[in-house]
């Protein structure tokens, strides 16, 4: 089918974002997918602006991507602030079944008189952007792209996922979902990039992207264009259970979970596996590891001055890296490839003929893209997985560590079962990826949830003291 080309509003970005900003200061910090909260947002500075449906009729919707600006860190360097991506709808008001979607109502500027909501909570909306990839829209500075060879059926009525998310998803007719990313950066996204690769591969254990939505933003100070992936779609995998939702469920009837936690290891070892094929692999010696080293010891560093219970760990963790660094100071090497870079239970989903899918490649969002897309060993996601594991378990009183023990030895069974090699032995590269990833969760949780503190921490306490079982 040919591309539809539509012309873009001609509503001053600037003049319209300064008619939503009281309303966006109050309704972003909200929102589970903005990054920065804890610090007042400040202003905006809008980056692209596209009217999708005029906003003087019945319904309205504009796509914006505006950068928020906060006060920095402290001790941080100055930052140009977090670029999100917005769906605004219009109307004059809203039905008592869109109350949950409420922005505001505007009372200066273009759309004066009117109200503003999250878009994606609206049928026609969400529907209008399924048409758009169907079709293959250009409008204005948005594509809307989509594999050939997928078809785009038409009928499907839309719905808004209303789960804690770090990004927005819409599923249509339980048929396709769309992801739409909220806080978004220029280049090449893993969430798409990867799963694009491994279909290539034939890789059934990631649903191929049936579509995906870019966005190019003429940069004046810079003189070039830049390229943000905005959404993919995907098909919904019908009838799914979240890999935590289901171990929760599990956990709480005291069933076993090994078998699952098994396949779940298959699973990943065959993504792996296609990763490898697809794209190119490294070498990781002394020279390439040590900065990876130098970074685990620093953030070890700073969490435990910002957080006191960690202290008493602090030689023990260190001892982890220093593991490492002295094993490939004897030459060890290690290889590294394309991986999927934020493994745990809650990216996985078991379809009700028992297959295990993994899903949103997208990576730490809180990481640089550039260090998203470096390729690392297989053993920083299989860490991230034993992680979990053990979160689950100590999410239910009384705390089954019996139970994590139990999946992180199936999980690494069924690793080596279709990889060829066990995780387990490399005991060292596993442990500092563990501690890695058991750190960064003691900052999490001391920050945003000090309740579950106590969770990290027991891992903590095991692995300074090199318990790696």
């Amino acid at each position: 089918m040919a591309e539809t080309v539509i012309p873009s509003g001609t509503t001053s970005p600037g003049t319209l974002l300064a008619s939503l900003d009281p309303l966006l200061r109050e309704w972003l910090p909200r929102q589970r997918w903005f990054a920065g909260k804890g610090r007042p947002v400040t202003g905006f500075t809008p980056v692209a602006t596209t009217e999708l449906l005029p906003t003087g009729s019945r319904v309205g919707l504009l796509h914006l991507l505006v950068r928020a600006h906060q006060p920095s860190v402290l001790g941080a360097p100055p930052h140009p602030g977090d670029c999100y991506q917005l769906l605004i709808g219009v109307r004059e008001a809203l039905p008592p079944r869109l109350a949950p979607a409420l922005i505001g109502h505007v009372t200066q500027g273009p759309l004066a008189g009117r109200t503003v909501y999250d878009a994606l909570y609206d049928p026609r909306p969400a529907e209008v952007l399924l048409e758009a990839l169907r079709s293959q829209a250009r409008i204005g500075g948005l594509r809307f792209e989509r594999d050939p060879g997928r078809e785009i059926g038409g009928g499907l009525v839309a719905r808004l996922m209303t789960t804690e998310q770090s990004n927005s998803s819409v599923v249509y007719g339980d048929t396709l979902i769309l992801k739409l990313l909220r806080r978004v950066v220029p280049g090449t996204n893993p969430d798409l990039e990867l799963p694009l690769a491994l279909a290539r591969e034939g890789c059934a254990r990631v649903p191929a992207p049936t579509a995906w939505l870019r966005g190019y933003v003429e940069d004046h100070a810079e003189q070039a264009h830049e390229a943000y992936v905005l959404a993919v779609l995907q098909p919904f995998v019908r009838g799914a259970s979240d890999g935590w939702e289901l171990a929760l469920r599990e956990l709480a009837k005291g069933e076993d979970f090994g078998a699952e936690a098994r396949a779940l290891g298959r699973a990943t070892a065959e993504v792996h596996t296609a990763l490898a094929h697809a794209l190119p692999t490294v070498t990781l010696g002394q020279s390439q590891l040590g900065p990876q080293v130098d970074g685990m010891a620093e953030r070890l560093a700073a969490v435990a001055q910002a957080v006191p219970a960690l202290r008493p760990y602090e030689a023990g963790l260190r001892s982890a890296y220093e593991a490492l660094a002295d094993l490939a100071a004897e030459g060890h090497t290690w290889t590294a490839q394309r991986v999927h870079g934020d493994l745990h239970l809650g990216q996985c989903l078991r379809a009700p003929s028992g297959q295990w899918s993994l899903i949103d490649f997208e990576g730490e969002p809180a990481r640089p893209l550039a260090e998203r897309r470096m390729p690392q060993p297989p053993l920083r996601d299989v860490a991230g997985m034993l992680r979990s594991f053990d979160y689950a378990a100590r999410s239910v009183t009384p705390p089954a560590p019996g139970w994590a023990a139990a999946c992180r030895a199936a999980y690494c069974t069924g690793y080596a079962e279709a990889a060829g090699h066990d995780p387990r032995t490399d005991p060292v590269l596993l442990r500092a990826y563990e501690t890695d990833k058991a750190v960064y969760e003691v900052a999490y949780e001391a920050r945003h949830r000090p309740d579950w503190l106590p969770v990290p921490l027991s891992a903590v306490r095991r692995l300074a003291t090199s318990e790696l079982s």
